[in-house]
């Protein structure tokens, strides 16, 4: 009886030791991000006259980011996923043909405007390896958000997939060329549009009307709904909060860009190897 006390014990120790570094991991993350929106809101305070932020969408912009806000909220309820839908070539390059068509209309608008686009969106104010090395850091000490967010969503809100459509193409994709082009979209196309879109653009003109915490709020909203995919709403809310601080604290959408693009490919890695690392 003895000696069965102590190997319960004893296998109890890893759980408990797991639990411990877990809750550790979470109370580290939450410390990070408090810290990144605590500099955030000192830089504002201090920001005045001509250190003000550089920033300043007017309403050419504004009427642009509503047009674009209002077809995003007009196509969710249409984009709604069907359980039965397939992969087809045709959805991702359509999905391509329209981003790019987004992303371009928004750069001849500033460049009509006379934004320095490249300026503006901190394209080269961060070196190649500071970026990936702040945005791999970063989005290290955004999972347990992420993952506390999906904990919260399934106990409240249960029942179905938490898999969008990308991901369960991708996981019923039959050979290798369709895989290729799902990683090539997901990993390179989409975390530029979409960063581009939603945190350069849209959070840009939002911060500049609304301020930066509705700013943040609100484009994460409408990005976490712009994937129309309900069962994992709030961790993409979460998520897109994490990538909208991680922009304004660096001030180089390059960031929010390696951390989304980082964060698709982890995701696709855990479906392509299932065996060594656990859904």
């Amino acid at each position: 009886m003895l000696f069965g006390n102590v190997f319960a014990t004893l296998g109890a120790a890893p759980s408990l030791a797991l639990g411990l570094l877990s809750a550790l991991y979470f109370i580290a993350s939450l410390c990070v991000y408090v810290s990144l929106i605590y500099q955030i809101s000192t830089r504002i305070r201090g920001a005045s006259g001509p250190d003000a932020p550089a920033r300043a969408f007017g309403l050419p912009e504004a009427v642009l980011a509503s047009v674009l806000i209002c077809f995003f909220l007009l196509t969710i309820s249409s984009a709604v996923p069907d359980p039965a839908l397939q992969f087809h070539p045709r959805n991702l390059l359509a999905n391509f043909l329209l981003s790019a068509f987004v992303v371009l209309v928004i750069v001849t608008l500033l460049q009509f405007r006379g934004f320095d686009v490249s300026a503006l969106a901190g394209f080269f104010r961060v070196s190649f390896f500071r970026t990936l090395g702040t945005g791999a850091i970063l989005l290290f000490f955004a999972y347990p958000l992420i993952g506390f967010s999906e904990a919260i969503n399934q106990r409240f809100f249960g029942g179905g997939s938490s898999k969008q459509n990308i991901v369960e193409f991708f996981s019923a994709s039959r050979t290798i060329e369709e895989r290729i082009m799902i990683i090539v979209f997901a990993v390179a196309i989409a975390p530029i549009v979409e960063e581009f879109v939603f945190r350069f653009f849209i959070y840009g003109v939002l911060k500049r009307y609304v301020g930066c915490l509705l700013g943040v709020i609100l484009s994460s909203l409408l990005f976490a709904a712009a994937h129309a995919h309900l069962p994992s709403f709030v961790p993409l809310f979460v998520l897109g909060s994490c990538f909208a601080i991680a922009y304004e604290w660096s001030d180089s959408i390059l960031v929010t860009m390696t951390m989304h693009s980082l964060f698709n490919s982890l995701t696709l890695t855990a479906l392509a190897f299932p065996e060594f690392i656990s859904q």
